[in-house]
């Protein structure tokens, strides 16, 4: 079965510390109800949002090589243990924002993830005249920080502080044998663009012999951290790679074209590109570089800005970030003191390089070396694709070089917007799911639409065609009956009238008895033609017509009628009326025609629930008085009437024919 989308994935979202505590702009049940909340054109818009921002942000490139790593406290047993670290900022200045980049750890089966990232911490902030500080910024479980390979971004706007401290009080087991530790590999507190606590003396709760040559305390303000600068935006730049072209001493040297206050400068070291494995980390940089600035171009008023020195490998990394006391500058020349050498393996083995992807030099947090001109002395490069231009182009291997601090905010958003991708992606699978069935139910229930209306097509017709039978039979036996009555009767007369030949009234009298059967005739004629339009007989008429018929039909039969319950002959409908009336017709002319009688009587008893007509005669009777001996005429007329019809002897050695209908609640008869 399908899981619910709180089950799919844990979430982490951009901190809001406005108020002086950490809180998530949202955490996962709320974001679930959000995103429910929202329709489903809402959740592909905000998709397609996603994908449209995923493709413009910068992107977890992990650095290669050797180097430092960060910092890591003692270990521990348990997860319920202080550790702390304070950064120095040497004088109270305004901070922003505090930004912890985690220490990657590769796992081979989940690939890149934090290792040692505490799980409840507080980030405080103090001067010398507040040694305890005050809280900028809390998290805990709840708020879902890991897992994640990008930097927390704390925003924590109108803070003054001479340190920042990051005390944890719930620290995560390391991944390699899952003892408790506090672990980071940078820690980074702006003001603006510029990172306060680069290079700053920091303190922390364990003791230096904890940690190895590649995690020491000083190497959390030092800005290398574990990705490359891999924005999406901008062309690849190939970088600068010189060689001396003298035994003299050799430089760059950048004109800003006017005179900035310098106070850091950042140095790209050579792009690796992809191979497998990379180059050296090191190609090209200098193991001594002296970096003055001037306001005059031959230098005559140089002041040093910084004296670079790669002591170790852990010195380099790919950018090398320095920070140095504001000096007004227009020019700023980097000298090798002491040059890289390619060892005898190198492409280059024995030559004295130097190199460098891009060279940013800054003044109140932009950088003023932005598409500047750098000149050589003694220096030429290696090949002509590696330009000067290339220093100061803004761009790298992967493209534009952004700003720290927004290339750190664009992999905090990425890991955001890919954290939130894929409940949107398992909301939407649940809508399409749910939609799917809603589909698969209305084509079934068209299809069964369908069946059913060509099953009630089908019904009609089969029910046209059995009321076209019903039609049939009835106009046959109307037909039959009427026309037969009326032909017998016109017999009748004529005999009549021969043997009224001497008498001229009486033979006028039948002469127009005759033409009014005629007429009756023609019209019965008409009836049945046009019988659907009929209206049959109303029970008034049901009485007075059986008289009439006996004096005409049995004109030389001694007869009598008797009628009982005639209110409730009001439940029969005309049509049966007319039926019943055609059935008394039809056993007038066959005991005229058949029964050799001279008297016959006739009984029609109503009672409220049920109408029962018997009609006996005095004479020679049936040769059968089983239902097989039931003439057919009387069985089609007793079908019409939905009644049953029986025979018996009478008490004069005639016949006795019973016709039984039984009333229905939806007021139709049938026999018992």
């Amino acid at each position: 079965m399908a899981r619910t989308l709180k089950q799919l994935l844990p979430l982490a979202l951009l901190v809001n510390c406005a108020t002086g505590s950490c809180s998530w702009a949202t955490d996962t049940a709320e974001l679930v109800t959000h995103l429910q909340d929202l329709t489903t054109v809402q959740l592909e818009q905000r998709l397609a949002k996603i994908d449209e921002q995923l493709g413009s942000l910068a992107r977890y490139s992990m650095r290669g090589g050797v180097g430092a790593i960060g910092y890591r406290s003692s270990h521990y047993e348990e997860a319920g243990n202080t550790e702390w670290i304070q950064i120095d900022l040497e004088q109270e200045v305004p901070i922003d924002a505090v930004v912890l980049v985690p220490t990657i750890w590769r796992d081979t089966a989940v690939g890149f993830k934090d290792d040692g990232f505490p799980i409840v911490f507080e980030v405080l902030a103090g001067n010398r005249e507040e040694p305890d500080g005050v809280v900028i910024s809390k998290c805990s479980a709840a708020d879902r920080l890991l897992p994640r390979v990008a930097p927390v971004v704390l925003p924590c706007p109108g803070v003054k502080a001479s340190w920042v401290r990051i005390e944890a009080t719930h620290l995560t087991p390391r991944a390699w044998d899952g003892r408790h530790i506090l672990q980071l590999s940078e820690i980074l507190v702006f003001n603006g663009d510029e990172n306060v606590a680069l290079q700053k003396p920091v303190q922390v709760s364990s003791p230096d012999s904890v940690n190895t040559s590649a995690r020491r305390r000083e190497f959390l303000v030092d800005g290398f951290v574990p990705y490359l600068m891999d924005a999406q935006q901008g062309t690849h730049s190939i970088a600068f790679l010189g060689k001396p072209n003298s035994s003299g001493p050799f430089s760059l040297t950048i004109d800003l074209q006017a005179t900035y206050s310098l106070n850091r400068i950042h140095l790209h070291s050579l792009d690796l590109s992809d191979t497998v494995p990379q180059s050296p980390v090191d190609l090209g940089i200098p193991r001594r570089m002296l970096v003055e600035g001037a306001t005059h171009s031959d230098f005559s008023d140089a002041v040093q800005l910084i004296e670079y020195r790669m002591d170790s490998i852990f010195d380099v990394g790919p950018i090398i970030m320095r920070p140095f006391p504001d000096a007004p500058c227009r020019y700023v020349r980097l000298s090798v003191t002491e040059p890289y050498v390619a060892d005898s393996e190198s492409a280059y083995a024995g030559l004295a390089l130097l190199g460098f992807a891009e060279i940013e030099v800054f003044s109140e947090g932009r950088n003023v070396a932005l598409g500047k001109s750098v000149s050589t002395t003694n220096l030429e490069r290696l090949n002509r694709e590696r330009s000067l231009s290339a220093l100061t182009d803004g761009r790298n291997l992967y493209g534009q070089i952004l700003p720290v601090r927004e290339w750190l905010d664009e992999l905090a958003l990425r890991h955001d917007l890919e954290v939130e991708r894929p409940l949107i992606f398992a909301e939407l699978g649940l809508r399409y799911q749910r939609q799917s069935t809603h589909l698969t139910a209305l084509i079934w229930l068209t299809v069964l639409l369908g069946a059913g209306f060509v099953f009630t097509i089908l019904v009609d017709r089969n029910l046209r065609m059995r009321q076209v039978a019903r039609i049939k039979a009835r106009l046959a036996a109307d037909l039959h009956d009427e026309l037969g009555a009326n032909f017998h009767t016109i017999g009748l007369l004529s005999d009549l009238a021969e043997e009224a030949n001497n008498a001229s009234e009486d033979l006028s009298a039948l002469h127009q008895r005759i033409r009014d059967v005629t007429e009756r005739t023609g019209a019965a004629i008409r009836h049945c033609t046009n019988m659907l339009e009929a209206d049959g007989l109303h029970t008034g008429m049901l009485v007075a017509d059986m008289q009439r018929a006996s004096n005409r039909i049995m004109a030389k039969l001694d007869h009598e009628i008797l009628i009982e319950g005639e209110q409730f002959l009001e439940q029969l409908k005309s049509q049966s009326c007319f039926d019943l009336f055609m059935f008394y017709k039809e056993c007038l002319v066959n005991i005229s025609r058949h029964s050799g009688a001279t008297e016959f009587s006739t009984q029609l008893k109503a009672t409220p629930t049920g109408v029962h007509l018997t009609i006996c005669d005095n004479g020679r009777g049936l040769e059968d008085f089983s239902a097989a001996g039931i003439p057919a005429s009387l069985k089609r007329r007793a079908r019409l009437l939905g009644a049953k019809v029986t025979v018996e002897r009478s008490a004069g050695g005639g016949t006795c024919i019973n016709l039984r209908l039984r009333t229905r609640g939806w007021g139709r008869f049938k026999w018992v």
